[in-house]
């Protein structure tokens, strides 16, 4: 099933009446709507009137003009649903508007939620076009504030009936028009959808007339359509970037600053020295002492022993195959901007490890360092 048939087999729901069952109309008896208003009670002059209780008085003021009995619309109003991440609604409006917050630092975000619509017409195999698209400067700002509005082709529902010979009972169109709107700091965004242009023609004619309940319902179920499309995107795209650090290199054997065999972080210095500890606990290392101003680890490795227990409950942690001994961990600035940091270790006598040996435990050093178990 096709989105496009989808989104109007409930369209058509709220557009039109069905045959046998009207759920915009309340059932049961009407008779009240028929009552004729009784006389005002009329209190002799000889009498005193009681006191009126102003506190029930229904006012006259009130639409006269409105529906009553089974003509009352009894359908629920429709809400803007703002599932998409960090999107919000504006509220004591009847418009269909969401504003969406920047969440994505490295995506433009007036980019973003216009692919996501885009998206959603080419999913529903409608056509568009730009129609307007401005800036303006601010008021005591180097920020422009950006408005681009989109229009979109028809959208076409046929209702047929019959089963061995259809005709078509009612065909209703539908054109909407998609108002973007961009803060001058860039990282708020609404987006307004309107009904702009609708046709029906059944037996009884055709109209261009919609009622108000109807344009706002359709409104809303556009613009929902076009939230949940975005919220689909993002949820994508942190998908991917889930993968990429998955994927990501984080630990890489490499030289140090004195061109010894090293490895090589992809971690700020100060975030890895304040890790380190964590990693030392869990992999069989003691610290016995450190020098924080040149960035050194003193510490002891006793290999740690695995326990049934730990075999059956899954507890067993990577050892690293090295001699229990004692070590020191110098970490250093790898490049200018302190983006990586080298992790180069030594033995009691200060000795660089061979890097044969940083090879051979890399391994569990990658899984290590990287700290992906923990964060």
């Amino acid at each position: 099933m096709s989105r496009q048939f989808f989104y109007f087999s409930v369209l058509s729901l709220t557009l039109s009446a069905c045959s046998s069952v009207d759920s915009k109309r309340a059932l049961g008896n009407f008779d009240y709507a028929t009552k004729v208003e009784s006389k005002p009670f009329i209190v002799p002059q000889s009498l005193d009137k009681p006191v009126k209780q102003k506190k029930y008085l229904i006012t006259n003021n009130i639409n006269h003009e409105g529906s009553i009995g089974d003509k009352i619309d009894i359908r629920a109003p429709s809400l803007v649903l703002p599932i998409a991440a960090s999107s919000r609604v504006v509220f004591d409006t009847h418009e269909a508007i969401i504003w969406f917050d920047k969440t994505l630092e490295d995506k433009d975000l007036l980019v973003f939620i216009q692919n996501a619509l885009v998206n959603q017409l080419m999913s529903d195999d409608v056509s568009y076009e730009v129609v307007e698209s401005s800036t303006k400067d601010e008021a005591g700002s180097k920020y422009q504030s950006k408005t681009e509005v989109y229009e979109s082709d028809w959208y076409h529902n046929e209702i047929e009936t019959g089963w061995l010979f259809t005709d078509i009972e009612s065909s209703t169109s539908l054109r909407f028009r998609y108002e973007f709107f961009l803060k001058p700091h860039g990282r708020s965004l609404s987006l307004k959808v309107s009904l702009i242009d609708y046709m029906k023609t059944d037996s009884n004619g055709g109209s261009k007339t919609i009622f108000l309940i109807d344009k706002q319902r359709a409104e809303m179920l556009m613009l929902n359509e076009v939230i949940a499309q975005v919220d689909y995107n993002y949820r994508s795209q942190q998908q991917k970037n889930r993968l990429a650090r998955a994927n990501q290199q984080l630990v890489v054997i490499g030289e140090n600053n004195e061109a010894e065999a090293a490895y090589v972080v992809e971690m700020g210095l100060d975030e890895l020295w304040d890790n380190m500890p964590i990693f030392f606990e869990r992999h069989g290392f003691t610290i016995n002492d450190l020098n924080e101003t040149n960035k050194i680890y003193y510490v002891a490795f006793t290999k740690p022993e695995i326990s049934i227990w730990d075999t059956i409950w899954g507890d067993e942690r990577p050892v690293i195959e090295v001699s229990d001994a004692k070590y020191q961990f110098v970490l250093a600035p790898f490049n200018e901007k302190n983006q990586k940091t080298s992790v180069s270790i030594y033995n009691v006598d200060g000795e660089p490890i061979p890097l044969k040996t940083l090879e051979r435990v890399f391994p569990v050093m990658k899984a290590g360092l990287s700290f992906r178990q923990l964060y």
